[in-house]
């Protein structure tokens, strides 16, 4: 039996598909959640993280494996699955995390919101409301952030794909994911590479574990 050890798992987008596939799971979810309410008030955050989160994960994966879109970083669908090298950490203003790395053929950027960090300590955030980095507008300005140092993300967002990852620093680990992707093109620096076809994917995780 293989096990994952967690780096990132979005439970909204989790649910967000389970409350499609399986609509029964999602109203017993919303049952389960409105009593903890009622029993523990402010706790309802917690809920989110119990032992059932990676069951729900489960049934959303093997749903895109057998009925979804789900391709490799190569040749993308509406989800792609990927075990690759990949430098990640928090960037811009902390409230995004993004993963970085490359196959043969394809740079790969990975981005959402440091809540959905498993060691992340879930609490009200000193900026308050603020939109979620999982979203793309978002994401690409923090790109811009890590990439220049400016917070204008620009015309060229799969350029700051491609330059962010140059900037990301710290250890290479092998990681596996499942994400949504949001951004797919040609690299747009084909004279760094003649006479090759390259590619940049920018995608949404559903989730990231260690793969070494």
């Amino acid at each position: 039996m293989s096990f994952r050890y967690y780096l990132y798992v979005s439970d909204v987008k989790v649910d967000m598909l389970l409350s499609q596939i399986d609509p029964k799971w999602a109203r017993k979810r919303v049952t389960e959640l409105s009593l903890g309410l009622k029993m523990a008030g402010a706790r309802h955050s917690v809920e989110s993280a119990g032992p059932d989160r990676f069951a729900r994960l489960e049934r959303v994966l093997d749903h895109l494996s057998d009925h979804g879109d789900l391709a490799d970083v190569d040749e993308p669908g509406q989800y792609v699955h990927g075990v690759l090298p990949m430098q990640w950490g928090p960037i811009g203003d902390g409230n995004a995390v993004y993963f970085g790395g490359h196959s043969e053929r394809t740079i790969v950027g990975l981005g959402g919101s440091t809540t959905h960090v498993l060691s992340t300590t879930h609490g009200e955030t000193p900026a308050g409301h603020r939109m979620s980095a999982s979203l793309m507008p978002a994401l690409l300005t923090q790109l811009a952030t890590l990439a220049s140092g400016d917070d204008d993300p620009g015309p060229d967002a799969l350029g700051a794909v491609v330059q962010a990852n140059s900037a990301l620093r710290g250890p290479v680990q092998l990681v596996e994911f499942v994400a949504k992707r949001m951004l797919h093109g040609p690299h747009p620096y084909p004279e760094l590479y003649p006479g090759q076809d390259r590619a940049v994917l920018l995608g949404s995780p559903l989730y990231v574990a260690l793969a070494e």
